[in-house]
């Protein structure tokens, strides 16, 4: 077994393991870019999913950086996401330097925030595609062909994730589950906000506070974010790791 082999059988068992349980689709989803960023040659990743009659929305991702380069792609309507959540086909990069014509401002913005390589892996299930996988690299070339199937094997579990959850329910309950997990991914965005606000650090470290805290004391994080918002949990306590 090489060295990260293990890491990634574990990794699996727990996504796995997640999937059997009553599961946090946001918190799915975090954990599986975390997994991407921590076990492949990428240095940040983040998940487009498609909203209800509202285009592609972020669901997750490992950096604010990969949030707003996403962002970019829906807002501008073009990039390597966009493509792979169309045609159902991964679409890799390996140097953005070499190819910036093929989506100019999306080539732009990305190489100015220090991206070389950049992967999309579409979330799909045969002919049905809900959204896409986005691996970004610092490094030229960084991603080898064992890592794109990795990264869609990921891609997959998620893509079951997504679907477990609309086949629990009929078709206005599956629209109405997904929005609440992208209202409720607002809603922990507006929480690092305010934690990176009020406590002068940046909003991944906050993002990082505010998990761990959720981890540490056994809360939902989606819980812990909207009690930071409605002003239940103290952020000063609560960032000093006291009971909020």
């Amino acid at each position: 077994m090489n060295e990260r082999e293990g890491p990634l059988v574990q990794a699996f068992v727990e996504l796995a393991d997640t999937l059997v349980a009553d599961y946090d689709l946001i918190e799915l989803a975090q954990r599986l870019v975390d997994d991407c960023a921590r076990l492949l040659a990428v240095d940040a990743a983040g998940i487009l999913v498609a909203a209800p009659g509202d285009g592609l929305q972020v669901l997750a991702s490992t950096t604010e950086q990969a949030r707003l380069l996403e962002l970019f792609q829906v807002q501008s309507e073009a990039g390597p996401c966009l493509l792979a959540y169309r045609t159902g086909v991964s679409v890799l990069v390996q140097d953005l330097a070499v190819e910036p014509d093929r989506w100019p401002a999306f080539a732009r913005r990305a190489l100015s925030d220090g991206f070389r390589a950049v992967c999309a892996l579409p979330l799909r299930l045969r002919d049905e595609r809900i959204g896409a996988l986005n691996l970004f690299s610092r490094t030229a070339g960084a991603l080898s062909a064992k890592d794109v199937l990795v990264g869609q094997a990921l891609a997959d579990i998620a893509t079951i994730g997504i679907l477990h959850q609309r086949a629990a329910t009929r078709s206005e309950t599956i629209n109405r589950q997904l929005q609440t997990a992208l209202n409720t991914r607002i809603i922990i965005e507006q929480a690092k906000g305010m934690l990176a606000e009020r406590s002068g650090i940046d909003m991944d470290t906050a993002f990082g506070q505010l998990r761990g805290y959720a981890r540490a004391n056994n809360r939902r994080l989606t819980d812990l974010a909207r009690a930071v918002v409605e002003g239940t949990a103290e952020v000063g306590t609560f960032l000093d790791g006291s009971a909020p």
